[in-house]
């Protein structure tokens, strides 16, 4: 099943969700070393990259949607889809409150709750990102229906393509 939202030929949704995942992971990782006794600075740099991967994450579930959408009811693809969401939904919830409590206070490092938050919604996020892997790899969505080892680039449209490989 081809994506339906797309820049150049390629799909939308996978270029943005590598930025969220890495920022969400990161400032995890940010919030554990500041816990431990890291540098102070990096609880704040962890809240920034908490804040840049939650709009990430907006952006990459909206783009998203167009493929959920479009995948047919009653596929396995269309249950691993909606589990795939429902994980992103709960991760972008957990890091969105564990942001809205940082907001506002004194100092914007996390502590022992906000960090088992983040720990779950992490979890969480490992397993939306299988799932994510199952639908392309496995299930085929989001891939050109023209997908193959020697399959034309992208940039060049069909026809032409098509007389390129009537001269090889």
């Amino acid at each position: 099943m081809e994506s339906r939202l797309k820049i150049l030929g390629h799909p939308v949704h996978p270029m943005l969700v590598m930025f969220p995942f890495a920022l969400l992971v990161t400032a995890v990782l940010f919030d554990v070393i500041d816990t431990v006794g890291g540098p102070d600075f990096l609880g704040e740099v962890a809240y920034w990259n908490l804040t840049v991967g939650l709009i990430g994450g907006l952006l990459a579930a909206a783009a998203g949607t167009f493929d959920l959408l479009a995948i047919p009811s009653g596929t396995r693809a269309k249950r691993v889809a909606l589990t795939h969401a429902a994980a992103n939904v709960a991760v972008i919830l957990l890091f969105a409150a564990v942001w809205a409590v940082r907001l506002n206070a004194e100092s914007r490092g996390a502590g022992g709750a906000l960090i088992a938050i983040e720990l779950v919604a992490l979890a969480i996020l490992g397993v939306s990102g299988w799932l994510g892997g199952e639908l392309v790899d496995r299930l085929g969505v989001g891939v050109d229906r023209d997908a193959g080892l020697d399959a034309p680039s992208s940039l060049r449209p069909a026809a032409a393509s098509q007389r390129m490989g009537d001269l090889r």
